[in-house]
């Protein structure tokens, strides 16, 4: 009898996932919310055939040595920069992603962080919990999309579906794009001048070497005085530390995030954790953790879509939505 192959999944995945999985291989689940420490989850994967990888893991060329079988990895990911895709190749191994079902929620999140910071949202629902509610008072005065001005960076899927969900809101929305000249949903700027003018400033951009701190301190420096910075994108987009010092400065008037460096594996220089300033109890910002793709049925369809990439590939079928390989 031939033995099934072993796939390996790093986090906790719904029931019906791990059923479609059994039906190719013999899968093994790491049934915690925490990932599996690097030592352990190198000793799960080592004869396995297939993993399916999430933002927690870091697939580099040591990975792919020390895992001499492997025919994939389905990231259950839209973003794939803790990957090393180049290795995976000269390895021969397949990487798949989910490109198309984080974009909506990822888009909705972005909104959702825009009204909560520039409407003061959690800090008036802190003091109701810490003081209780005693009527109107003239505090918590904060800045609405309305007549404002928001510059979106980077317009790819994600930044045009955030433009898409501000053209109910009477902003002016400008966007930075290399490859066009026009767009219906967004006036297309350079990002000079987008960081110069914009109110609210949106990161929907990837994680690569271009891009890493494409918000800096001399950057930041350029931006309007007083605006907000969003970032539901990637943490390294920013150098947080000089956001906590355009915060305490009052350059800044406030930060959100759903993104933060400490989770990007593939740096080397990420911190242990957030900055302390960002996460004060009086730090003008908004963090959430990591929750842009976490509707229950989108998430439900990513790991579908990254199960059919592996049951596919362990039939000797290329995946459909492939990151490397594309070529051949």
């Amino acid at each position: 009898m031939t033995e099934k192959p072993s796939i390996v999944v790093t986090n906790r995945i719904f029931a019906e996932t791990a059923e479609r999985l059994a039906t190719v291989g013999t899968v093994v689940i790491n049934p915690s919310e925490e990932p599996w420490p690097r030592d352990e989850l190198l000793a799960r994967a080592s004869q396995a055939e297939a993993v399916m990888a999430f933002m927690t893991d870091r697939i580099d060329a040591a990975f792919l040595a020390a895992c001499p079988k492997l025919k994939i990895i389905a990231a259950a990911l839209k973003g794939y920069d803790n990957i090393d895709i180049a290795a995976a190749e000269e390895a021969g191994v397949w990487v798949s992603i989910v490109p198309d079902l984080l974009t909506a929620p990822t888009a909705e999140l972005a909104i959702a962080l825009m009204l909560a910071l520039g409407r003061n949202v959690l800090a008036s629902d802190r003091r109701i919990r810490a003081e209780g509610f005693h009527g109107w008072r003239p505090t918590f005065y904060g800045r609405g999309l309305a007549g404002a001005t928001v510059g979106i960076i980077g317009y790819g899927a994600v930044g045009q579906a955030i433009a898409r969900r501000l053209s109910g809101f009477d902003c002016r929305i400008l966007a930075t794009d290399l490859t066009r000249s026009h767009d219906e949903a967004a006036e297309i700027a350079p990002f000079e001048q987008i960081i110069a003018v914009s109110d609210y400033v949106v990161l929907a951009l990837p994680l690569t070497s271009a891009t890493k701190y494409i918000l800096d301190r001399e950057t930041i420096a350029r931006m309007k005085p007083g605006a907000l910075l969003i970032n539901p994108a990637r943490g390294s987009l920013v150098d947080e530390a000089a956001v906590a010092e355009a915060l305490a400065s009052g350059h800044l008037a406030g930060y959100a995030a759903d993104v933060f460096q400490c989770e990007d594996w593939a740096q080397a220089d990420r911190p242990s954790g957030v900055d302390p300033r960002l996460v004060a109890p009086d730090a003008p910002t908004v963090l959430t953790s990591h929750i842009g793709s976490a509707v229950t049925e989108v998430r439900r369809a990513i790991e579908r879509s990254a199960a059919e990439s592996i049951v596919a590939a362990l039939s000797g079928r290329a995946p459909r939505e492939l990151a490397n390989f594309r070529q051949k």
